[in-house]
């Protein structure tokens, strides 16, 4: 067996006229369909400001977001594979 090698891109923009986070994950695997995973982050205007804790939010929810879609693609080729239908909990 070939060990495959997958890569997550991780793209964080901050705003800070509007104290938000952007995060964007995007996977890149061989054989597999392109995904990308969105977060975001809004800082509370009474909260201080610490750019690392709104980067942590947005990466967080943007990987969350790309592995329920790595879950909806495989539980299609679940269905695929056996003509059935699949519920793959995380």
């Amino acid at each position: 067996m070939q060990a495959e090698h997958w890569t997550v891109e991780l793209v964080i923009d901050e705003h800070q006229e509007d104290r938000t986070t952007h995060a964007e994950a995007r996977l890149q695997a061989p054989r597999r369909p392109a995904l990308a995973g969105v977060g975001r982050a809004r800082r509370n205007p009474d909260d201080p400001e610490v750019p690392r804790i709104g980067d942590e939010l947005a990466v967080a929810r943007a990987l969350a977001d790309l592995a329920h879609q790595l879950l909806e693609v495989a539980a299609g080729d679940i269905e695929v594979a056996n003509r059935q239908e699949a519920r793959p909990q995380a």
